[in-house]
């Protein structure tokens, strides 16, 4: 079956989808991302030493408050009442990276994926700018929608 792009009409115009006749229902998505650092980047990261201060409290606020906007940054996205939104992060020793995974919740007539994935690029931007001083060599992967659930289309899981 071919997918059908609903975001433009007969005439091949972009348009708003209307979600005026749905049922309100409740959604939800979580999207991820990871930045590669360099060694000293990650020691002040988790140390809190870094010269604008704390990395990854800017990068949760930053996240949450581009999501709560996705409407402005995004054509053609409806403003949304979000009933729920959270940044996390785990450091990647290893890896020397910092993953991060921002989850939204509504109840609502559309989906939630453009503010997850809107609230984890934000907040890995935010590390960059945050810590660019010490090492522009940084470098963001991996930004996906990894859960999504509510609507006509069901639940979502990306296969790891």
């Amino acid at each position: 079956m071919e997918a059908k792009f609903n975001h433009f009409d007969a005439a091949g115009n972009a348009v708003m989808v209307d979600v005026g006749g749905k049922a309100p229902t409740e959604r939800a998505a979580a999207a991820e991302g990871t930045i590669k650092v360099s060694r000293p980047v990650l020691e002040a990261i988790k140390a809190g030493t870094a010269a604008k201060g704390d990395v990854l409290g800017v990068a949760r606020v930053a996240g949450i408050m581009a999501a709560k906007r996705t409407w402005e940054l995004i054509p053609l996205c409806h403003p949304l009442m979000l009933t729920h939104l959270s940044v996390d992060f785990e450091i990647l020793e290893e890896a020397c990276a910092v993953h991060a995974v921002c989850t939204a919740r509504l109840t609502g007539k559309t989906g939630v994926e453009m503010e997850a994935l809107t609230g984890v690029s934000a907040a890995l931007l935010t590390i960059y700018d945050m810590c660019k001083a010490m090492d522009r060599s940084m470098e963001l992967t991996d930004i996906r929608l990894v859960h999504k659930e509510g609507g006509k289309s069901g639940v979502y899981d990306r296969e790891q």
